[in-house]
């Protein structure tokens, strides 16, 4: 058995996630947080390494979790990093055996994917109107989102050479370093257009860095545009569009999906087109069109 420090495992762990299963840096993040959460209860309890964790152990550290009134999702995503972890562990040959293969996983609730109505979501792209740089960057960044379905990080990482507006494309650097081609409407090309004609080159003026961003979408300062900038615009634009409802940056990719499915789209086709890499991560979609079609029945059926 080698010897090596609790900290010194971590630190090759999250070495592997990012070399070679090629997991983005919030994602090890998260998975640093909960082994360091982990770690600090083996402290408490007075266990010296993680080598000498025993199911026993891993079943008193989830009654503590759930004590602590712990979301089940919360639980689950813990027990898979720390089953992920005692894999490579036991790969690396680092300890015999992993305690958390016998831990039992919570059924978590399914929460449905908040999203805008087709209605609400003409309602919010119509109020973004003007002829502004960052009027023309708002409407070209959202059009954007809901054309494609992309994720909100996804979308702030695009570069200009990311974008073929003759083909209708854009080219998408994703999740886990997954490269994928997404097509995106006539709407969304002639937004970008326009702002890459009339508003980027006036922001990127803006700009004090020596080296110019090859950006797509730039804040007031000509430099890139971030996941918080998208949520604060998307704020602004429902209050804007006078819609009570409040969704995040998020929600429009979620929009995205439902509306194609409520329109006949192939669940697979979606799939691919959002990234997914299992199926059944795209299913949670047919549940809201299940439950669209449910309100309209009751509405409309004169025996619902």
């Amino acid at each position: 058995m080698v010897e090596i420090r609790n900290d010194q495992w971590v630190s090759a762990f999250l070495l592997y996630l990012k070399m070679e299963k090629n997991h983005s840096p919030h994602t090890i993040i998260n998975y640093e947080l909960d082994l360091r959460h982990f770690r600090d209860f083996m402290e408490q309890q007075s266990i010296p390494s993680f080598a000498a964790v025993s199911y026993a152990f891993v079943r008193h550290y989830l009654t503590v979790l759930y004590e602590q009134e712990y979301a089940r999702s919360t639980v689950s995503r813990k027990l898979s990093t720390l089953r992920s972890f005692y894999q490579f562990l036991v790969r690396e040959k680092w300890v015999m055996e992993n305690p958390f293969l016998l831990a039992h996983t919570p059924k978590g609730v399914k929460k449905l994917p908040s999203f805008l109505y087709e209605e609400e979501m003409e309602q919010l792209l119509d109020a973004l109107n003007g002829d502004s740089p960052l009027q023309l960057r708002n409407r070209a960044l959202f059009e954007t989102i809901y054309a494609s379905g992309l994720r909100v990080s996804e979308c702030c990482g695009l570069k200009l050479q990311d974008v073929d507006l003759s083909l209708g494309t854009v080219f998408v650097f994703g999740k886990g370093r997954k490269e994928r081609y997404v097509p995106i409407g006539s709407f969304a090309c002639d937004a970008i257009q326009e702002y890459i004609e009339n508003g980027r080159e006036k922001l990127l003026k803006k700009s004090k860095s020596v080296d110019l961003p090859g950006d797509l979408f730039l804040n007031y300062r000509g430099g890139p545009l971030t996941e918080r900038g998208v949520r604060k615009i998307l704020h602004q634009a429902l209050d804007q569009a006078a819609l009570s409802t409040r969704v995040s940056p998020h929600s429009l990719r979620h929009s995205f999906a439902t509306h194609l499915l409520n329109n006949g789209a192939d669940l697979r086709v979606v799939q691919d087109l959002l990234g997914h890499e299992n199926l059944s991560t795209t299913q949670v979609y047919t549940h809201v069109t299940k439950d669209r079609l449910r309100d309209v029945y009751r509405t409309h059926h004169p025996r619902a």
